[in-house]
């Protein structure tokens, strides 16, 4: 094995970080396929990173996960921002969020403080971004590392470069 990286290995800078704050969730109880749909609604939030400064718009959208049986959490997030300078900008993301342990697992379930590393919580999210300032939104791909807090998420993004 070498530590050489591959040629095509991809970089990543910075790009933002997203807070969200959740609403209480409606829970469908279980679908038909065994697993558990949720409705968890944006309530509030803010987006800041070197090039960007605005909010979550208040219950503009959500995050529809399937809580599948083995504990895996199948994301599905669609809302809006809108920056200070009034721009709005739409984001729909993908991903995933699983405990380490069954014991994590537990804790997360009551909405319970965890560290970054009991848990994998990645996303891929894509935007609709007006012409101009933020129209970079819509040409890179982004890799989300999410932070999982009581009644709320926080996710960093990273370009792909």
């Amino acid at each position: 094995m070498t530590d050489t990286p591959h040629p095509f290995a991809p970089k990543f800078e910075f790009a933002f970080t997203v807070g969200i704050t959740l609403s209480k969730p409606k829970i469908v109880r279980p679908t038909s396929m065994g697993a558990e749909r949720w409705g968890v609604w944006a309530a509030d939030g803010w987006v800041e990173g070197p090039d960007v400064k605005g909010k979550v718009v208040p219950m503009s959208g959500g995050d529809f996960p399937l809580l599948r049986p083995n504990g895996v959490i199948d994301f599905d997030a669609r809302y809006f921002f809108e920056m200070d300078d009034g721009s709005v900008i739409y984001l729909q993301s993908r991903g995933y969020r699983w405990p380490k342990t069954p014991e994590i697992g537990e804790k997360m379930g009551r909405n319970e403080d965890v560290g970054p590393d009991d848990y994998y919580m990645r996303v891929s999210p894509k935007f609709d971004a007006p012409e101009g300032k933020y129209e970079w939104m819509g040409k890179y791909v982004f890799v989300g590392v999410a932070e999982k807090i009581p009644g709320a998420n926080r996710i960093h993004y990273f370009k792909v470069l």
